[in-house]
């Protein structure tokens, strides 16, 4: 075992140096969460509920919510809190075993003689034996001021957490408001029932069904041959925790080239708009050369004739137009309509 604290136990004018252990750990087999198409692993990241990004732990606050107000505190105002570095346990008090509510009792530390002579740890745990009484303390850990008791298991001596008496929850709240009626016939066979029940307590005799179970059906998998590398659970670099940002901005990117060919496409329409509308300009140009072919003398004008050469390219201009793009002159024959 790792020690997770060391100091001294103040008991008067003696100081008992001590070390603290963990005296309890979960046996339940640890899961974590993957993707049920893949099996890759599920990452949780900080990002910021307003802008969308992701946040740096650096840049993290604490805050408190009031229900309609949120209070931020940030690093300064934290450090600014008087932190509790003691590394003493403190003993206020003796007090019988039975007025400390078992309600109150959270995480517990073996707490191991760190000296070389465990005369003065030996001499407070046997008079916590012999008193039958508990020791009420007050430590420091994590930078909290936490209250506690000792007492003894063995031949150690153990540090247990207690709650603060504002912590533990009034139990009149869940009370019956009106308690029933038992007969003394009842109370004689519950009481009767226990005694068929009763018997030493002995832990060693339960075991945990779920987590035996479990550890079979994981088994069981791994003989079958149902096992992936770990080290393929974590994909690559590439698909980091900014997948998200660059899927939205290959999104962005598809939708900017639609529309720049979009707009592409529309000019081009327009472009090639102003050819049609100058079509009825050239048959209004041959009905007007009708009339000179009456007349022998407008035929033979020098003015005219450059007009008459470039007659015939024009219609085969107009010609390759109306064959390349029938579709688009009714385009335009639809719009003039409408307009």
């Amino acid at each position: 075992m790792r020690a997770i604290w060391t100091g001294s136990i103040a008991f008067g004018l003696v100081n008992v140096p001590v070390k603290a252990y963990g005296a309890t750990e979960d046996h339940d087999i640890d899961l974590h969460q993957v993707h049920d198409k893949d099996g890759g692993r599920i990452r949780y990241e900080r990002r910021c509920e307003v802008c969308g990004k992701k946040i740096a732990y650096k840049d993290l606050d604490k805050a408190y919510e009031d229900g309609e107000r949120t209070i931020v505190l940030t690093d300064e105002d934290m450090d600014a809190l008087p932190a509790e570095k003691s590394r003493e346990i403190e003993v206020v008090q003796f007090v019988p075993a039975s007025q400390v509510d078992p309600l109150m009792l959270e995480k517990s530390y073996y707490l191991q003689a760190d000296s070389k002579s465990p005369k003065a740890y030996e001499l407070l745990r046997r008079t916590l034996e012999n008193t039958e009484k508990l020791a009420v303390v007050r430590f420091a850990l994590r930078q909290k001021t936490r209250l506690g008791i000792l007492r003894v298991r063995s031949k150690v001596m153990v540090l247990q957490a207690v709650m603060w008496a504002d912590e533990l929850r009034d139990a009149e709240q869940v009370a019956p408001e009106k308690s029933p009626r038992i007969s003394e016939q009842e109370l004689k066979m519950s009481a009767a029932l226990v005694d068929q029940y009763s018997t030493d307590f002995t832990p060693e005799e339960f075991q945990d069904d779920y987590q035996l179970q479990l550890q079979a059906l994981i088994e069981a998998k791994i003989e079958q041959g149902e096992e992936l590398d770990t080290e393929a659970t974590f994909g690559s670099e590439e698909h980091g925790s900014d997948s998200g940002e660059v899927i939205d901005l290959m999104e962005a990117l598809k939708r900017s080239i639609e529309g720049r060919k979009s707009k592409a496409g529309s000019k081009a329409a327009k472009s090639k708009e102003p050819p049609a509308k100058k079509a009825p300009a050239k048959k209004s140009a041959a009905k007007s050369k009708e009339p000179p072919a009456k007349t022998a003398p407008a035929k033979k004008s020098a003015a005219k004739k450059p007009a008459a050469a470039r007659k015939p390219a024009e219609k085969k201009a107009t010609a390759k137009e109306a064959s390349s793009s029938p579709h688009k002159k009714k385009a335009s024959g639809s719009g003039k309509k409408s307009a």
